[in-house]
C-alpha cells in the first residue's frame, strides 16, 4: 500500500489558521502562551504563533519543549536506543497563563502526558490546553484535545506521517502501512 495522503499542503493551512482562530475566540482574555513539542509540534507552533499574534493583536510568548525524558516507554523500544534530546525554550513565566501545548498527532496520548510533566517542571500554569494536527484515535490515557485540525480514524496497523515544509521539504499527512518490526504501542517515532 503507497501513501495515502489526506492532508494536502492547503489543507494544512487551512487547519491552522481554523486552530488559530479557535484559540483566539476561546482566550480572548486569557494571558496565553504557545509551547509546542519537538520535534513537528514545535514547528506548528511557531506557525501557530504567527497566527495567534496577528489575530490577537499581541505578541504571544513562544516556546518548545523536549519530551525525550520524560516518556513512559525509553525502556521499552526496540532495539534500545539512546532517546534524541532536544533543548527546551521557555524565557517566559507560566505563571497565571493558559500554556496551549502543540503536537503534530494525538495516538494513545502519552506523547501529550509526558509533555505535561515537563511543562510543570518550569512552572504552574493556570490552564494547560491542547492543539493537535491530527487525531488519529487508539487513546490509552484520558486525554482530549481542545483543538484538532483533523480528526483522523485509523486502524492500529497504520500510521501517521505529518511531514512539514521545515523539517521534510512539503506540507502534507499522510496514512502508511506500519512497518512490521514496529516498536510496542506508545513508542512516540516508531508508531503515530
Amino acid at each position: 500500500m503507497e501513501d495515502k495522503v489526506v492532508l494536502s499542503h492547503d489543507d494544512v493551512r487551512k487547519a491552522l489558521v481554523r486552530i488559530a482562530n479557535e484559540i483566539v475566540e476561546k482566550n480572548s482574555s486569557e494571558a496565553i502562551a504557545l509551547v509546542g513539542i519537538h520535534t513537528r509540534g514545535a514547528l506548528l507552533s511557531a506557525r501557530l504563533h504567527t497566527l495567534v499574534s496577528e489575530l490577537s493583536g499581541s505578541d504571544v510568548p513562544l516556546g518548545d519543549i523536549d519530551i525525550a525524558f520524560y516518556r513512559d516507554d525509553i525502556d521499552r523500544r526496540e532495539p534500545l536506543t539512546a532517546p534524541v534530546v532536544h533543548s527546551s525554550h521557555l524565557d517566559f513565566d507560566l505563571e497565571g497563563r493558559t500554556v496551549i501545548l502543540v503536537d503534530d498527532v494525538l495516538y494513545t496520548g502519552r506523547t501529550v502526558r509526558a509533555g505535561i510533566d515537563a511543562l510543570f517542571d518550569y512552572g504552574r500554569p493556570a490552564r494547560v490546553q491542547l492543539a493537535v494536527l491530527v487525531d488519529r484515535g487508539h487513546r490509552e490515557l484520558p486525554i482530549r484535545p481542545d483543538y484538532v485540525g483533523k480528526n483522523l480514524p485509523t486502524a492500529a496497523d497504520e500510521r501517521v506521517n505529518v511531514r512539514l515544509e521545515e523539517s521534510d521539504g512539503r506540507d502534507e499527512v499522510a496514512i502508511v502501512p506500519a512497518p512490521a518490526t514496529a516498536a510496542p504501542a506508545g513508542g512516540k517515532e516508531d508508531q503515530r
